[in-house]
């Protein structure tokens, strides 16, 4: 069984010693046994945990961590596509020793040059394949391992990951170490999205989000005040409402109950009415009772 711990600069829990890695083991082995439990798997998994490494326990720990679920691991094992929008990952799962540049044609956007491919072999994972997206990193478990560009010649392995990739052109699915997989690039199982990067929509999603936004503007308009004040603050005159989806807005920013009018502050509160809002209100609680006098 393979030791090897991970560079020290991977994110989480940092490099595991020969105690923790024991027990990281164990815990996967565990939930991969539980996975095995329902669905369809290759023959081999459960006598291949025995033999599951550091590096593999590590890489499944970080996407428990990213909130990977018992029923994803069995679309992982069986060759899930990956988003993690964890940029360091990237990073901490390149092992020493261990991994090595691989050639794929994933996330052919990402310059190779500067984020190249990494693939790392074991008994669970059997090839392990992973590289740079815009906002983070990608994983995907493969049956066979390539080595294509390495040497001249391909060898048997190359043969069989061809063979893979025919099945996924007829089956549209993902040939995994374990199984067969729907997830792919295309339609990846997501962890951890960022919800704050920007994304665009097709112009036929942004037509109807438009139209759905002034239709729900527009009740509003009518419903939430009475017909006096609604003429008195007009709604904003937006060619396009949807423009404002995703926009970041800094601390308590926002429309308001005003926030359709031109009201502006123009300058900061006088220092008299911060003094007096800074002020600590005395304690209710305390008070200076009389001293009683003493009865003779």
């Amino acid at each position: 069984m393979n030791d090897t711990g991970g560079q020290t600069g991977r994110s989480g829990a940092g490099r595991l010693d020969a105690a923790q890695a024991r027990t990281v083991r164990t815990r996967v082995r565990l939930l991969i046994e539980i996975t095995a439990q329902s669905g369809t798997f290759r023959k081999g998994l459960i006598p291949a945990t025995r033999h599951l490494s550091r590096e593999e326990a590590t890489i499944i720990t970080d996407l428990e961590r990213h909130g990977l679920q018992v029923t994803q691991l069995r679309d992982l094992l069986h060759g899930g596509h990956v988003l993690i929008d964890d940029p360091e990952l990237y990073t901490s799962w390149q092992f020493a020793r261990v991994s090595h540049p691989r050639i794929s044609s994933h996330h052919h956007d990402i310059d190779k040059k500067r984020y190249p491919d990494y693939g790392m072999r074991g008994f669970v994972v059997r090839e392990k394949l992973h590289g740079r997206t815009r906002h983070g990193t990608w994983m995907q478990l493969e049956k066979t391992p390539a080595a294509f560009g390495a040497k001249k010649l391909p060898s048997v392995d190359d043969l069989r990951h061809l063979a893979d990739y025919v099945v996924y052109r007829i089956t549209r699915s993902n040939v995994g170490p374990w199984g067969l997989s729907r997830i792919t690039e295309r339609h990846p199982l997501y962890l951890s999205p960022d919800l704050g990067v920007p994304t665009s929509m097709s112009p036929e999603v942004a037509k109807s989000v438009a139209a759905t936004l002034r239709r729900i503007e527009e009740s509003d308009d009518t419903t939430a005040v009475s017909a006096d004040l609604a003429a008195r603050f007009p709604p904003p005159d937006r060619s396009n409402p949807a423009a404002e989806l995703g926009l970041a807005l800094s601390e308590r920013g926002g429309r308001g109950l005003f926030g359709n009018s031109d009201i502006r502050v123009t300058q900061p509160p006088s220092q008299l009415v911060r003094d007096l809002l800074g002020r600590r209100p005395a304690n209710p609680l305390t008070r200076v009772w009389p001293k009683e006098k003493d009865d003779d």
